[in-house]
């Protein structure tokens, strides 16, 4: 490029954003068109989608090397492979020193320019020769022998940057002249946040006059550090940087009086409170600053004391009140890829699997993964330390020193708690009904919906203030994270606040929990309407199983959420749930009991949808002897038993009898229950299936047109029995030679599921390899491929590559590429799945 024009992208590693600044600006001023995220990519904005149209629209990019730019998951690997793969002109600087096989093998033969151990002008008469190329000499070079070397200096063009003073050359050169951070070192240990930083630059950057940002985030997610952090890592482009600890906000205006002794504006007859205000006048007339107030809590007390002027204030603060008086980012946990990449930089010996049990069972909490690196790193073994966390969850984060943090996690927890207590006794009681929940979003309806039960939590309750006056001071201080639909506990924090309870305290916590899920119903969880609040209910009754499951009142919510896990293609979690179920009610209530053998049900229809069917048999004939026993024959519970013994021998190949079975049970279940009953039409429908499986084609399709036009009149038609009856027609009409018919009930019963169920339910999965043996027997080889392409990659993920269905995909794919022609690729699929073990059986 040896012109200004068309946009250049300056591509850089959020570590290197001083560099970036400082390149960008000397561009802009040399004349050419500029796209700097910190500059011009406002906070909010999709990060993927700017770097995208800013790639497309540049007719260069200039990417700014570093060990971080380099560093594993970074955007940048997808800017520079954009701008080399599309041929862009690339420009490469080094702005740190790499170390041997930092560099991808396909940028070494790229030229590149050195740009970090050389002066600004040098560094800058470089950068401009990278961009516009060397210029050829009109004159005779000087004699190398010469002394003094001149340096080129660049085109001003007059125009300015967006943030308005010109950022300065990343040097030692110009750190501040007045620098006060209370002395706070830099933390060796920081790790990750790039993404933050760079959103809180190109926040205080935003702004001509005094730019604000704060943090805000419960206790131990690093705030601190995060600010820590920014203020040494942009040091250079600051003349002052102070550090105010806000936590107490009488003691900030003796802070402000501190630093006006340091500019020399303070008067010595005068007091802190009138200092501080000289010092405030003396930031307004100044620019170059930056400004942190630390664990700023009272935003109406500590509002008077933000500094105005051309310089930064950094906020950072556990209340997330501060986000409606100054722009906001809130700060949470750490990503799993961060805590992964603290825990490896820390415990370098530590292996993957274990480093990812120890994040999760530490919910990614920056401060807990301290302590836990700490410890280990005393000779903690990383196991022993695991099982420490399930039951000396309390004393483990109460132990060990982590680097510049004064308190550990649990004394965090029990200073706010204890807080919450002496002011706000509602909060304090909220936050321990949540310690006996599940560390996931709590919707804030149940609690409007239980209040009345909730016998623990003080105060009136027909308040209209209820929720919000408890939820308020929870997030006040940092306790809980708390939205308009739901709030949440970290699970740290709710183990420190569970131990902390007395028995009595605890007792009664668990008796308003058992209130407040019982009061929620989310309805029928055959239905995938309803799975979605399902899927939070269960996640709650099972963190609370041990205390909550011989509760009589919950009894049946379990029931209907073990069937929902089952429906919702997690037949191993509703295994696990019913297994648990069915062994305590046993033990508590008795092996006959209704809800104990409704409990052993859901046991068999799990073991059948894990395709255990040889251990569910036996189950199923045990549960319904019981049931005739203690129901009776034309009980209800005694048909769905009889039905499940049908289903068990069709999946054993035992036809002959399952046709006997559920064409009795299906006569009999409209006789108690009525023609139209759902539990009806689904025997009808198996027993559609069956004949169909008999090769009794004629039957099937009699039986099974008639049920789905029931199903039609009972509005029923998306039931997820009727979409399988669907499924089973085409079936029978592909047997039948109606090649064409079947298509479109094939079509419509995947269209369907997809909807309902999702791309990678079984059902789903089912519905497609269906569907594409429907389209090559209708010669439509190419939609087939397509299809299977699709399908088999879910089908490889959510099976595995050894099951059945992953076998007929791709034998059917085989098949399509055949049809076509493309005879080597189907004889490499084929010839693949010979080394795969045997497949598993699952008859459809």
């Amino acid at each position: 490029m040896t012109d200004s024009s068309g946009l250049i992208f300056v591509s850089h590693a959020g570590h290197d954003g001083q560099w970036a600044e400082w390149v960008a600006w000397h561009l802009q001023e040399a004349g050419y068109e500029i796209e700097l995220d910190l500059w011009h990519w406002r906070t909010g904005e999709d990060f993927v989608k700017k770097m995208n149209e800013a790639l497309e629209r540049a007719s260069a990019v200039v990417a700014l090397f570093s060990p971080q730019y380099f560093a594993p998951g970074r955007y940048t690997e997808e800017e520079w492979t954009s701008a080399v793969a599309g041929r862009d002109r690339f420009v490469p600087l080094v702005v740190e020193p790499l170390e041997a096989g930092q560099l991808p093998a396909i940028l070494r033969p790229r030229i590149r320019r050195e740009l970090h151990d050389l002066e600004e002008a040098a560094a800058l008469e470089a950068l401009l020769e990278a961009v516009r190329g060397r210029e050829i000499p009109t004159t005779s070079p000087a004699f190398p022998g010469k002394a003094g070397k001149g340096t080129k200096s660049a085109k001003r063009s007059g125009r300015v940057a967006p943030q308005g003073l010109q950022p300065r050359f990343p040097s030692a050169l110009h750190d501040p002249a007045v620098w006060d951070v209370r002395q706070r070192g830099r933390n060796p240990h920081f790790t990750g946040r790039d993404e933050i930083i760079e959103k809180v630059r190109r926040g205080l950057l935003g702004e001509r006059r005094a730019a604000v940002q704060v943090l805000h985030g419960p206790g131990g997610v690093g705030k601190t550090q995060m600010a820590l952090e920014y203020a040494h890592r942009f040091a250079g482009q600051y003349d002052l940087v102070w550090w105010v600890d806000a936590e107490q906000p009488e003691q900030v205006p003796a802070r402000y009086a501190e630093l006006a002794a340091r500019v020399d504006v303070a008067k010595p007859d005068a007091g802190a409170e009138i200092n501080a205000r000289y010092a405030l006048e003396y930031l307004r007339t100044s620019d170059r600053w930056l400004i942190v107030l630390d664990n700023a809590e009272d935003p109406r007390q500590l509002r008077t004391w933000l500094p105005e002027g051309s310089g930064h204030v950094l906020i950072t603060a556990r209340d997330p009140a501060w986000s409606k008086v100054v722009p906001g980012l809130a700060l949470g946990v750490f990503s799993r890829e961060e805590s992964l990449g603290y825990l490896n930089r820390q415990l370098p010996t530590l292996n993957s699997r274990t480093a990812d049990a120890l994040a999760d069972a530490l919910g990614d909490l920056p401060l807990a993964l301290a302590q836990a690196a700490g410890a280990l790193g005393e000779g903690t073994p990383p196991d022993h330390y695991l099982q420490l966390l399930t039951t000396n969850t309390a004393e483990l984060l109460n132990d060990g020193e982590v680097y510049d943090y004064p308190v550990s996690v649990a004394a965090t927890v029990t200073i706010a708690a204890e807080r919450l207590d002496a002011g706000r006794p509602e909060a304090a009681a909220l936050l321990r009904l949540a310690a006996f929940l599940g560390p996931e979003p709590i919707p804030t309806k149940w609690l409007v919906e239980a209040r009345g039960a909730l016998t623990s939590v003080p105060g009136d309750p027909n308040d209209f203030r209820w929720p919000r006056n408890a939820l308020q001071p929870l997030a006040q201080y940092g306790l809980a994270v708390v939205g308009p639909d739901a709030f949440q506990v970290h699970r740290l924090t709710q183990a420190v606040v569970r131990h902390a309870s007395t028995d009595q305290v605890g007792g009664a916590a668990v008796r308003d929990v058992t209130a407040l899920l019982a009061a929620v119903d989310p309805g029928d969880p055959e239905l995938p309407e309803a799975w979605p609040a399902w899927a939070s209910l269960t996640q709650h009754l099972t963190a609370a199983l041990d205390a909550m499951i011989d509760r009589a009142e919950l009894r049946p919510t379990y029931l209907k959420a073990a069937r929902y896990l089952a429906r919702n293609d997690q037949p191993e979690a509703a295994h696990s749930l019913a297994e648990m179920m069915h062994a305590k009610w046993k033990a508590s209530l008795g092996e006959d009991d209704p809800d104990t053998l409704s409990a052993a049900q859901l046991v068999s229809m799990a073991l059948y949808d894990m395709e255990r069917y040889e251990e569910s048999l036996p189950l199923v004939k045990d549960l319904l002897e019981r049931r005739r026993r203690v129901l009776g024959e034309e009980h209800p519970d005694t048909l769905s038993s009889t039905h499940d013994l049908g289903v068990a021998l069709i999946s054993l190949g035992r036809g002959t009898e399952a046709y006997a079975i559920l064409n009795d049970v299906a006569a009999r279940r409209q006789s108690a229950l009525g023609k139209n009953h759902v539990d009806a039409l689904f025997s009808i429908a198996c027993t559609g299936a069956v004949l169909w499986r008999l090769d009794r084609f004629d039957e099937a399709h009699h039986l099974l047109t008639d049920v789905l036009t029931r199903y039609r009149r009972a509005s029923m038609q998306d039931h997820p029995a009727a979409l399988e009856a669907s499924r089973h027609l085409g079936l029978v009409l592909s047997s039948l030679g109606s090649h064409a018919e079947a298509l479109h009930i094939q079509t419509k019963a995947l269209t369907r599921r997809r909807q309902l169920l999702g791309d990678r339910h079984t059902d789903t999965l089912v519905s497609a390899e269906n569907l594409s043996r429907t389209l090559i027997d209708n010669d439509q080889y190419a939609e087939a491929e397509q299809l299977l392409r699709a399908t088999r990659p879910h089908v490889r993920e959510a099976l595995g590559s050894d099951h059945r269905l992953y076998v007929r995909v791709t034998l059917g794919l085989a098949e399509a590429l055949a049809r076509q022609g493309k005879t080597h690729d189907a004889q490499r699929l084929r010839a693949s799945l010979k080394q795969q073990r045997p497949p598993k059986k699952r008859p459809r």
